[in-house]
């Protein structure tokens, strides 16, 4: 039985996640923020690693760096909501050895280490799918309404759009 911690600072999806994960025969640790990732490292070494990239706190890039020092077997994708080429990259070349953008299912961070790609060259970085401009703006509306709260007032604000105009976006996917 292989073994997995996963880290991610929604309480919801990690504990959907681990259920998910545990389904499929593996032994899932769960820490909600680096600091408690570091702790379970400090007693337990897993074979794999989920490191959600933005957190309360230190980031997934920081603590893949902390990982990979407490446990260089440890083979870890980072998890994250706000894709882009440059973290791509950069989690790539910190040793991750893959990237999954949110939503994501169980299957989809394991067919992530299957591939297992390893850290790529400069010239490489086009390889890496960026979403498209339709996903990249509604990771960035989700975001900047994770970040107000949920409120839609408060959130067209930040965006600089009409609220109006918010609503009908949120509508348009679910």
């Amino acid at each position: 039985m292989s073994t997995l911690l996963l880290v991610d600072d929604d309480e919801f999806l990690r504990e959907r996640l681990a259920r998910a994960l545990t389904a499929r025969g593996l032994e899932v640790r769960t820490a909600a923020n680096a600091d408690e990732a570091i702790s379970t490292l400090a007693e337990w070494k897993p074979e794999l690693a989920v490191l959600d990239l933005k957190m309360p706190g230190r980031t997934g890039l920081e603590l893949l760096r902390e990982v990979k020092q407490l446990s260089p077997a440890t083979q870890a994708v980072l998890l994250t909501g706000y894709g882009s080429i440059a973290n791509a990259v950069e989690a790539l070349r910190g040793g991750a050895v893959g990237y999954v953008t949110k939503p994501a299912d169980a299957d989809q961070i394991l067919e992530a280490f299957r591939k297992g790609a390893p850290a790529p060259a400069a010239s490489d970085s086009a390889m890496i799918s960026a979403p498209s401009l339709a996903e990249a703006e509604w990771n960035h509306i989700q975001q900047v309404l994770a970040d107000c709260d949920g409120n839609v007032t408060r959130a067209a604000e930040q965006l600089q759009i009409p609220r109006r105009s918010l609503q009908r976006k949120l509508k348009k996917r679910p």
